[in-house]
């Protein structure tokens, strides 16, 4: 078992690195060729094939039950989908490349977190949970911190980056070819009745969605949206953010975008113990809240004067988003994966990715759009409203779903 969360963990780690060492490298490139608006449409792309594919991907896992090659066939076509910005530059050619990147690497986690959640069973799985986002976050905070040190010395769109973007996505691809599934493996089916099925599970009837009411299910995916228009939003701005207006160094803003990211390494794994001791709900409802805190601080990065008074404000804010985001991300997975029956898991946890790239799409160009005509500071504090409400939604909506507890002052299922 050792070796499989080894493999699991290598997996998400590159797979997360890969992906956030381009986003934070063309968000720079693309805002210093045009405006912050520019940025917001870079991340929009990346999150609509999120949107999109996330949950394709997850029921076509579902279906064929052959969530390995799904894995291993979507990575090593992420890792194509960086090779046309090696011959066509220009800011609509990174925001091409990164939304037919992101059809590809909306592959992994879906499907990759049914897995985690059948080993965790339901009195481990906010434990698995944790292991696996610890994972993630550590990825995420490298590519970060390969950000900020490969713009330090090449340009942003540069081949350096891309080869390190797809060299990682391969690494993720080997990793992800020994990964176990121990899942339930549905009967073969012809791909025109995986075609029918995936249809199917993507445009329920009206008579078949009563899986999205169970426990306020559905209300929690309007509230993961919310939520992350508000941050998606301003961390697309975020590095061009950084340099430009907080005015520190590429190297500096690595580290600090890296500070959100390594913190989640340990939040995530305390949080999925606290996940399976307090319940599900508290956490996802902190989280929330905790969000529209975050955008608060990075409006205010900017109060002090320039020099370490600002990075100790940014430092601050990214700490309260590792810690945050760990919260709401094992909390809602952990419940996602106690309602999901066991033949739409890999479903419901793409919808999860669905809700987010739902934020993603118009968080990032309407906070670009606040920042272009207004300021950076009046946009995110503007966007802090949208995850204030979300805490506010699951609160109330949703019914603690953690087995053998009992949720106080929650409504029934919906």
């Amino acid at each position: 078992m050792r070796r499989q969360w080894t493999l699991i963990g290598l997996a998400a780690a590159t797979r997360f690195s890969s992906g956030m060492l381009m986003g934070t490298a063309l968000a720079v490139y693309v805002e210093s060729q045009g405006s912050p608006l520019f940025a917001g449409v870079l991340a929009a792309a990346y999150f609509a094939g999120l949107m999109v594919f996330s949950p394709v991907w997850g029921a076509i896992a579902d279906v064929t039950g052959r969530r390995r090659a799904v894995m291993v066939a979507t990575g090593l076509l992420s890792a194509v989908a960086v090779i046309p910005l090696l011959f066509v530059d220009g800011v609509w050619a990174a925001i091409g490349a990164r939304a037919l990147f992101s059809v590809f690497a909306a592959g992994y986690a879906p499907v990759v977190l049914a897995i985690v959640s059948h080993h965790g069973g339901a009195s481990g799985r906010g434990r698995s949970v944790g292991i696996y986002n610890s994972a993630r976050s550590g990825g995420s905070a490298a590519g970060n911190l390969g950000a900020g040190v490969l713009l330090g010395f090449v340009a942003p769109a540069s081949p350096a980056v891309l080869f390190a973007v797809a060299g990682l996505s391969m690494v993720c691809v080997l990793a992800a070819a020994y990964i176990d599934d121990p899942t339930p493996t549905p009967p073969a089916a012809s791909w025109q009745a995986v075609g029918a099925e995936v249809k199917r599970r993507l445009f329920p009837a009206p008579d078949d969605r009563g899986h999205l009411r169970t426990k306020g299910l559905r209300w929690l995916y309007v509230g993961l949206a919310a939520r992350n228009l508000c941050v998606l939003g301003v961390m697309a701005l975020m590095g061009p953010y950084l340099l430009l207006e907080v005015g520190v160094s590429g190297p500096v803003m690595g580290g600090l975008l890296a500070v959100n990211h390594g913190s989640q390494v340990a939040f995530m794994f305390l949080l999925g113990v606290v996940a399976d001791r307090v319940g599900r709900k508290p956490l996802i409802a902190l989280g929330m809240a905790g969000s529209g805190l975050f955008a608060v601080v990075a409006a205010a990065m900017t109060l002090p004067s320039p020099g370490i008074g600002r990075v100790l404000v940014a430092g601050t804010g990214f700490l309260l988003l590792g810690f945050v985001f760990s919260s709401m991300t094992t909390g809602a997975v952990a419940f996602i994966g106690d309602v999901a029956p066991p033949e739409r898991e890999s479903e419901l946890m793409g919808l999860r990715g669905t809700a987010k790239g739902l934020g993603g799409v118009f968080g990032p160009p309407l906070v670009g759009l606040a920042a272009t005509y207004y300021s950076y500071e009046a946009a995110f504090a503007a966007a802090s409203t949208l995850a204030f409400a979300a805490s506010v939604l699951v609160a109330w909506r949703l019914t603690e779903s953690r087995p053998a507890a009992t949720a106080r002052g929650s409504p029934a299922d919906d």
